[in-house]
């Protein structure tokens, strides 16, 4: 019996309309409901008097009904109320219909279970779950711990339990064990069958604490396959990549050699190392799939332009495409600027240019007479085509979706040949994650800043200094300096108390009338946010005033002080990003982070680590063990992978093992690859291949 293609219908209660709705969890076999894995876990395993209970607990009572009457106040409401010696609750339903009204009848038993909160009659429970009978039935506790599982609209906790009850009871016998037992002897965890068995239904006295820190071995023996399963498909993905062909870019070289006489500084070591590994790509006849890590201020743009240049010089075109309008511009100046000399076009596309200018663009690149297009994702517009595409450059990949950069990769596709690919990102991470996590990719790593550059100095300070903070721009832009004042809204929000970005302008321009301020957001239009950009750079602007729209890209040496404001509203890799928008010049740059009382210990701790380093590799992992790895690599927004149990920071001490116990996989047991990807990744691998 093949459990990976037995139907949901098999299961009592799974008709039609449920398994449609349990599709959209994935759900459409026996094996995916047995790896629908719990969230948490509520104990159900004790009854606690109603008398013992404190509002924010979840707990299990038993009752009897004393009245269940219909309410008519601001809304209809059932409310009924229970007894058990020793105390009362009262039950709130918004939702019901005649016939539970008429279930809970007086004298009757209710098990209940639920969150108890202190209502203006005591305390209570809204909408808890529960299970009637009659006044002489016994009522026990649960004989394990309740799973709570991940759900969706028109799918309940008890339906979802009814469901796995009976894939356990029938079906786990048959669950295949692909993980040979050379294999798993060395690890000492139980057998599949064993650790399914525990994580659905916990026994009476099971260590709770680890079960929620997920560190109990039955969670850890899951947690090793389905990492192993999201290893190995980015493997097979690298091999099924390198079956496709490319352009093989061999030039003179003679553009990237005049380009570095160009310039007035030297790259630093490790900008040469990673242009040599990029070159050393480039010359295959298989697709590039490499990915640049480099801290704020590295040098990856020059690393971009160098590798765009290869593939110019060998008669191709290269894209670049950026997430924000802003920073695709940026780019765009400092391509126009590097490349114009050397007789090559940029051409720049955005959604927001105006009609003439982008039908002249789209055929510039259509026709092969722009070598290079800078843009965001109107580069995936139908009506632009390229002439010949060799290289595609992704910055700050995990802002885009996947189908997007697939998108992107196949509009490129010329003479059956696909395009390099070059993967940008500021956010970097270790560099054992980022060996499991980009398994399908090559990563390297600019690990040098340039010389010159001085670490900022960070300092926290709360907002009841702020006329301090305030004489203190003074002060830097009478001498010549400029300043960043960083607010993290626009427009007065009724949930958060911000000073936003527009009020602080106008407050900082009655405060400082000897300076010349200005302010950009989001929501201005691209010709706008230009205009004030460039008078910014120029000079001719002292203070901006901007929203987190200048997280990226922006570059301005003069820039010697950046505010951030109410910094513990945003993430650290953010508060390092705007960091390092100073520090670009020769002077010694201070970035202030402006807090609200009281701080959270999650943003006391956030605050403390951009203050306490420069260093983006420490920023990062930081990061990732504040906030985890679908947050910081992008992923859970754009769908790429969403774990059902395993953690890439919280189970790093498995990598090793699931590079090795790959290896053996791949190498002894290659039929068991393909079942055990299946199973834990379903569909989804193919989110990989971008």
């Amino acid at each position: 019996m093949d459990l990976a293609t037995l139907s949901l219908s098999v299961l009592k209660g799974a008709g039609p309309k449920l398994r449609d709705k349990l599709s959209r969890l994935g759900l459409r076999t026996v094996q995916d409901v047995l790896f629908h894995l719990p969230l948490r876990y509520q104990d159900r395993t004790h009854i606690t008097p109603i008398g013992a209970i404190a509002p924010g607990q979840e707990a299990l009572v038993v009752g009897q009904i004393e009245l269940a009457d219909v309410a008519f106040r601001r809304r209809r409401t059932l409310i009924v109320r229970v007894a058990d010696g020793t105390g009362s609750l009262i039950l709130r339903f918004f939702h019901f219909n005649s016939a539970q009204q008429e279930n809970f009848a007086r004298g009757r038993k209710a098990k209940l279970f639920g969150e108890v909160r202190a209502g203006p009659g005591g305390l209570e429970m809204v909408h808890p779950e529960y299970e009637l009978s009659d006044d002489h039935m016994v009522v026990a506790p649960d004989a394990h711990l309740t799973p709570v599982y991940p759900t969706t609209e028109g799918v309940h906790q008890l339906g979802l339990r009814k469901l796995t009850d009976q894939a356990l009871d029938r079906y786990l016998g048959a669950i295949h064990e692909w993980l040979p037992a050379e294999l798993l002897a060395p690890l000492k965890l139980p057998t599949l069958q064993e650790a399914l068995a525990f994580v659905h239904r916990p026994p009476p006295g099971a260590p709770v604490d680890a079960l929620l820190a997920a560190r109990h071995p039955a969670q850890q023996r899951l947690a090793f396959e389905e990492m192993l399963a999201f290893h190995l498909s980015l493997k097979r993905l690298r091999a099924r990549m390198r079956r496709h062909s490319a352009p093989v870019l061999v030039g003179a070289g003679s553009l990237y050699t005049r380009f570095l006489a160009s310039l007035p500084f030297t790259p630093t070591g490790a900008q040469q190392r990673v242009l040599a590994e990029i070159g050393r790509d480039l010359r295959m006849p298989h697709p590039m799939q490499r990915l640049v890590q480099g801290d704020v201020g590295s040098g990856k743009t020059l690393v971009a332009a160098g590798a765009c240049l290869a593939a110019i010089d060998a008669g191709w075109q290269a894209a670049v495409m950026a997430p924000t309008e802003l920073l695709a511009e940026q780019h765009w100046r400092n391509f126009a600027h590097w490349l114009a000399p050397l007789g090559l076009q940029v051409a720049f596309l955005t959604g927001s240019l105006p009609a003439k200018t982008r039908r002249a663009m789209v055929a510039d690149v259509s026709e092969g007479r722009a070598s290079l297009v800078i843009g965001t994702h109107a580069l995936f517009q139908e009506d632009v085509q390229f002439h010949r595409l060799g290289l595609i450059v992704v910055d700050e990949q995990h802002r885009f979706g996947v189908h997007q950069r697939l998108q992107l990769r196949e509009k490129g596709a010329a003479d059956g040949l696909v395009p390099h690919q070059l993967i940008m990102t500021a956010t970097p991470i270790p560099r054992t994650l980022a060996q499991s996590f980009y398994a399908d990719l090559d990563v390297s790593v600019i690990d040098e800043l340039p010389p010159g550059r001085k670490p900022v100095d960070t300092v926290v300070i709360p907002d009841a200094r702020r006329p301090e903070v305030v004489t203190r721009v003074r002060d830097a832009c009478l001498t010549g300096r400029q300043a960043y004042w960083v607010c993290p809204l626009i427009e007065e929000s009724e949930n958060l108390e911000l000073q936003t970005a527009t009020q602080t302008a106008e407050a900082l321009a009655g405060a400082l009338p000897e300076l010349r301020i200005a302010l950009v957001h989001g929501r201005m239009k691209a010709a706008e946010k230009e205009r004030i950009m460039a008078a910014f750079k120029a000079g001719s602007v002292h203070l901006l005033v901007a929203t987190t729209v200048i997280e990226v890209g922006v570059d301005v040496p003069n820039a010697s002080l950046m505010i951030i404001e109410n910094a513990e509203r945003l993430g650290l890799s953010q508060l390092h990003q705007l960091r390092g928008r100073v520090g670009r010049g020769g002077a010694q740059s201070t970035c202030v982070l402006l807090y609200q009382s009281p701080l959270s210990t999650a943003a006391r701790e956030r605050l403390a680590a951009v203050r306490e380093t420069n260093d983006g590799f420490e920023i990062a992992r930081r990061d990732l063990d504040m906030r985890g790895p679908g947050e910081v690599l992008g992923t859970r927004q754009t769908g790429d992978q969403q774990f059902h149990i395993a953690d890439l920071v919280r189970d790093q001490a498995l990598l090793p093992k699931i590079e090795e116990a790959a290896a053996l996989l791949l190498e002894k047991y290659p039929a068991h690859v393909e079942p055990i990807i299946a199973r834990w990744l379903g569909r989804r691998e193919s989110y990989g291949e971008v």
